[in-house]
């Protein structure tokens, strides 16, 4: 190839390039500011009804316990699912007796202690699937309520703990931090505890089912 005719091929290979990197940035851009805040506990304070109020702080806090980022690892059966728009993970993993996998086939075979992102997999040190009491996939938010205030089916935990769980529990703060191409949960992990605190202040009712 002739010099000049080399320059308008490596300005086509440029082009392309910036076009990819634009590509890029947007992706990646669009996964960062796909989160939507929460609104504040103190912004029910016009709902004179105390049982009422309560209901409408957990309704607010079902915005976070039903993204895709809690209910890919709550499934309603024995394989978790993944992505924005839940499918099935793949490979075909399960939950195996502890959560954390069959023993060929472990969660951290894959999933390490933080997000791998030249392989774009999420990573935390207790990464697995939460029990099957603890399943929310496909329920209301109103079953969603009734369930995380039974010790029963939330892990053995009065309402008062899961104020830190949900607003401190790492593995729970993951889900604002899940790492490139998968959409953060509403709000601050912050935010989403003084929820649950406002939402045990005022009883812990439940919305409707």
């Amino acid at each position: 190839m002739s010099a000049p005719a080399m320059i308008p091929a490596r300005i086509k290979i440029m082009v392309a390039m910036a076009a990819l990197t634009s590509s890029l940035c947007a992706g990646y851009a669009a996964s960062d500011t796909t989160s939507h805040g929460l609104a504040s506990p103190e912004s029910f304070a016009g709902i004179a009804d105390t049982e009422k109020r309560s209901a409408a702080i957990f309704t607010e806090l079902g915005k976070v316990l039903t993204h895709p980022r809690c209910t890919n690892c709550h499934p309603a059966g024995d394989r978790p699912r993944q992505g924005d728009n839940p499918r099935l993970h793949q490979p075909p993993v399960t939950r195996g007796a502890d959560g954390h996998g069959l023993e060929a086939m472990r969660c951290n075979t894959c999933h390490q202690k933080a997000n791998f992102e030249p392989g774009r997999i999420p990573g935390h040190p207790e990464w697995h699937l939460a029990p099957r009491e603890m399943a929310w996939e496909g329920k209301t938010i109103g079953e969603i309520c009734e369930q995380i205030r039974d010790p029963a089916r939330n892990g053995g935990r009065k309402v008062e703990e899961l104020i830190d769980h949900i607003g401190k529990d790492t593995l729970v703060g993951w889900a604002w931090r899940p790492g490139f191409g998968r959409s953060p949960v509403p709000g601050t992990q912050a935010q989403a505890g003084a929820l649950v605190e406002a939402w045990v202040k005022t009883g812990a009712a439940c919305p409707a089912p």
